[in-house]
């Protein structure tokens, strides 16, 4: 028995979350019962329904890896190699997919504005709300993108280069226009 690799965490749910993106990174976890014994091994009891809201809160979703097997992917969990086979997984960009839904959902009523400079989005946010804006960028798979910096209402999304910027640009104020025409039907 090794007793000092063991980790004593404390019983919140920040500690539970991290709990499961580390065992999600270590390993195929395949299903939610297997990661409910893993977390069981670590002292973290808990229920079904609240790992089901824990792995949504965390983006969790399942990829098929080289080998074939089906397990779950959390993106910032992720190493660079799997972010292509994550993006297949999720759909195709003519097809509304997991990422999409995730950050319409997140991010309707927060975007302000969009503007470009060369590969840079400058995002305004209502006072506050940049910093939550971020991570909903920084939790997702997106092609091109290579990072966010957050102020008060502000985040600088940086991309690789200015047309993977450019198309960016036009899929945020696609994305979080799209729910806000809606209520006119």
């Amino acid at each position: 028995m090794h007793d000092e690799e063991a980790s004593v965490r404390p019983a919140s749910k920040t500690a539970r979350l991290d709990a499961i993106r580390q065992l999600v990174e270590q390993g195929q976890v395949t299903s939610q019962q297997q990661l409910v014994k893993l977390l069981n091994l670590q002292g973290i009891e808990v229920t079904q329904a609240t790992l089901s809201r824990d792995l949504e809160e965390l983006g969790a979703a399942k990829i098929r890896y080289p080998d074939g097997a089906l397990a779950y992917w959390i993106p910032d969990a992720a190493d660079q190699g799997l972010l292509g086979a994550a993006a297949v997984s999720m759909g195709s960009p003519s097809e509304p997919n997991k990422t999409d839904s995730y950050l319409t959902r997140v991010l309707t009523g927060l975007i302000t504005s969009v503007k470009r400079a060369g590969n840079l989005l400058v995002v305004r946010t209502p006072s506050g709300a940049a910093q939550y804006a971020a991570s909903a960028f920084d939790r997702q798979p997106l092609p091109g993108v290579l990072g966010t910096i957050a102020g008060d209402d502000t985040v600088l999304i940086i991309a690789a280069d200015d047309a993977a910027a450019e198309e960016r640009s036009a899929w945020l104020l696609n994305l979080t226009s799209s729910q806000a025409e809606k209520p006119e039907t």
